[in-house]
């Protein structure tokens, strides 16, 4: 039983090293610049929107809740202790992705092209958002960070990756992943 505490201990202590090697790999890429950042937003809780959803109208939609609200904050705060070069911060219409930016960032704008199109009223503009993404991106002229904060379905459909809420997900202009940081709140 001994032996196998000590592997346990090893198999962690190892892990750990990695995971932070991992993280410190990919804050030299930040500090480096010219990357794209996509944070799904701040805890929410729930799945979807509610049937009465209105993009006016954050009362109908699903909002951040306290620990979202958390999180948001530490996803401000990772960026300032880092002192990422960011250009410019971009956010979804709907108000849990811009009450994260608010709160992380404070200076944003919004674009549609980081709307959601997990439900049916807007899964026909899934195709017209990624064509609309992409000309963006490929227009950047800057080689300072752009922040995107949007859903879980745009993020796994343009870098084919599974996000938590409040996750950061770091790719490059061609949408080759190279990292993510978890914020937990």
């Amino acid at each position: 039983m001994k032996f196998i505490k000590f592997f346990i201990v090893i198999f962690i202590s190892l892990a750990s090293s990695v995971k932070a090697d991992l993280n410190k790999n990919l804050t030299n890429q930040l500090q480096d610049g010219n990357k794209l950042i996509f944070i799904r937003h701040a805890y929410a809780p729930g799945n979807g929107d509610p049937n009465n959803f209105n993009l006016n109208d954050c009362s109908t939609q699903r909002n951040l809740s306290k620990e979202g609200r958390k999180q948001a904050q530490k996803i401000g705060e990772f960026f300032k202790k880092n002192k990422f070069k960011i250009e410019k911060v971009f956010s979804s219409e709907w108000c849990r992705c811009k009450e994260t930016a608010e709160i992380a960032f404070k200076d944003y704008s919004t674009k549609n092209f980081l709307n959601s199109f997990y439900s049916s009223k807007y899964a026909k503009n899934k195709t017209k958002q990624i064509e609309q993404l992409n000309d963006y991106v490929s227009q950047i002229k800057s080689s300072t960070n752009i922040v995107f904060v949007t859903h879980y379905v745009l993020i796994s459909e343009v870098l084919n990756y599974a996000p938590s809420s409040g996750e950061i997900v770091v790719s490059d202009k061609n949408f080759n992943m190279i990292g993510s940081v978890e914020v937990n709140y």
